[in-house]
């Protein structure tokens, strides 16, 4: 019989069976033993500028791979990651976090231990309101059990899990053979069938149906079937703020991105007017309602997501959402003729520069549409660099990727790392505001150690933009870096810097053409111009109130 590996080589055994190749974190006395073990198996280590960063990275990660994976140490570290690991606990990213802690041994006697706050168990006491389970591999008779659960939780619910390894417990050899543990969750069949039933009379009786393809159906790995359903219906489609390129939208039956008043109003008024709603996997947030502008009228709703399954006012329990998108796509319905024409992406008009007319934030995403091609993931932060990236046409999927929930400021520059280590063919387009930036701009520095060609484009109107038209004032503003300067303090990249649409264009022609370093665009902006996306959701608002 085959002996046991030790606990740490099981876990790396089994974050490889996820499809897990990289991992994303920063060493630590109390996790170095499991780093040794790390670099030495297939896996790559991929350290960053900080714990928070890490956890950007490897969120970014979990979104194109399914599974993503950060270590860190024991609380300066672990604690120091929260914010990434709530934010892709919010936005549903099945996301490994392993921690070292002190090992069983030393903590006899409760010694005061450098880098320990409070009780032994505080790091996995806060993790735990974070994650859908949180571990501490102490016991070798339950430690693969316990990794196995943590890994199937993470990948049936999309979120994030807790992994704590003490540092004397990491070669240790469990006594018992043991095979691997796989969960599953059936449906219950009686109630699938009459939600299904129920979902295809709704559908055969509706003249104007749509689909609302949300964030889950990229998460379960269900495009390719709810693109057949729609095809084989000819029922349009539409994505969220969240969902944006979960189906390739140069696709004849995608109408836009829907966000209530924040959608073209051509693709507002189609959603708003179906007799017939499918909404799929799609999160009811205030981000992807425009900001509760969006008026959908759950009597024509077929709502179904990983944790709830309604079709009008009915509820359904026991139904998994992977079973019922599945039921429903291969549902016999009538063919329906679709109203022409077809709301849909608006062509893209050719791009000519006006001489010394200054940028605007409308002419930079015109310009920036018409450069994307089918390598390019639209990588962007919060405020309006993600609102305005909401009109660019994506090509292929998942090529959008922006937090468009939780809105933590400063995800993009480590989740571009992300994009060129899961997939170094991909190239990143960052699109962030100078506050996000200067908040982890500088994780450049290992974009530009592994020698990846991310462009990155700073919106550079001298503050928090987005929260002037809150609230104005002095705490709005911050300090003007000379952003086009970075890569000399890198020693790597090319950095330019844009007052005019003559020098955009040709900047962007540039860092295009330069694929050997990273680019850095300094975009000045002035500091009250918004997009039209953000213009539509104000003016929403106001007609709303």
């Amino acid at each position: 019989m085959q002996a046991n590996p030790s606990i740490g080589q099981y876990l790396i055994e089994r974050l490889q069976a996820q499809g897990i190749r990289d991992v994303f974190g920063i060493p630590g006395d109390f996790v170095l033993g499991f780093y040794q073990m790390l670099e030495q198996s297939p896996m790559r280590v991929i350290g960053t500028c900080n714990e928070l960063n890490a956890g950007y990275a490897a969120d970014a990660y979990a979104r194109l791979n399914g599974m993503g994976a950060v270590c860190v140490t024991y609380n300066v570290g672990g604690l120091s990651l929260v914010n990434a690991v709530a934010g892709a606990y919010a936005e549903k990213s099945a996301l490994v976090v392993i921690t070292g802690s002190p090992g069983m041994a030393e903590r006899r006697g409760n010694p005061l231990l450098h880098h320990r706050v409070g009780a032994f168990s505080t790091q996995r006491d806060i993790f735990e309101k974070v994650t859908v389970a949180a571990v501490v591999l102490d016991d070798p008779e339950t430690a693969f059990r316990e990794i196995d659960r943590c890994l199937e939780l993470a990948r049936l619910h999309q979120r994030p899990v807790y992994i704590e390894i003490p540092r004397d417990m990491v070669d240790v050899v469990p006594p018992h053979p043991y095979r691997s543990l796989t969960l599953t969750r059936e449906s219950e069949p009686e109630a699938l069938r009459e939600a299904l039933a129920e979902a295809r009379e709704l559908l055969a009786k509706a003249r104007r149906p749509v689909i609302l393809a949300g964030l889950e159906v990229h998460r379960c790995r269900l495009g390719d079937t709810v693109m057949a359903f729609a095809e084989r219906h000819r029922i349009p489609l539409c994505s969220t703020i969240l969902s944006k390129s979960v189906i390739d939208e140069r696709h004849p039956l995608y109408l836009g991105v829907y966000e209530g008043a924040m959608s073209r109003e051509a693709v507002q008024r189609y959603v708003e007017d179906s007799d017939c709603l499918i909404l799929l996997g799609v999160f009811m947030t205030d981000m992807e309602l425009g900001i509760y502008t969006a008026a959908l009228n759950p009597e024509n709703w077929i709502f179904a997501s990983l944790e709830d399954l309604r079709i009008r006012h009915h509820h359904f329990h026991q139904v998994q959402f992977v079973d019922f998108v599945q039921g429903l796509a291969a549902a016999e319905l009538p063919v329906r003729s679709l109203p022409e024409p077809l709301p849909s992406h608006p062509p893209r008009a050719a791009w000519a520069p006006i001489a010394a007319a200054p940028v605007t934030n409308r002419r930079l995403f015109e310009k920036l549409d018409g450069i994307l091609d089918e390598r390019m993931v639209v990588v962007c932060d919060v405020g309006d660099a993600l609102f305005a990236s909401v009109d660019l046409g994506t090509q292929g999927a998942t090529q959008f990727i922006g937090p468009a929930y939780y809105t933590s400021m400063g995800f993009a520059v480590p989740a571009a790392l992300a994009v060129q280590v899961h997939d170094q063919n991909l190239r990143p387009l960052v699109i962030v505001g100078d506050g996000a930036f200067q908040m982890t701009g500088h994780e450049l520095s290992s974009i530009a150690r592994l020698g990846f060609n991310t462009i990155v484009l700073v919106l550079n109107n001298k503050g928090y933009t987005t929260e002037r038209y809150l609230a104005e004032g002095r705490f709005n503003d911050i300090h003007p870096w000379q952003y086009h300067r970075l890569p000399e303090v890198f020693g790597s990249g090319l950095g330019l810097e844009v007052h005019t649409e003559d020098e955009l264009e040709e900047a962007l022609a540039r860092a295009v053409a330069h694929t050997g370093a990273f680019t850095l665009v300094n975009i000045h902006l002035d500091r009250m111009d918004i997009s039209p996306a953000l213009e539509r959701l104000t003016r929403g608002i106001r007609e709303s109130l």
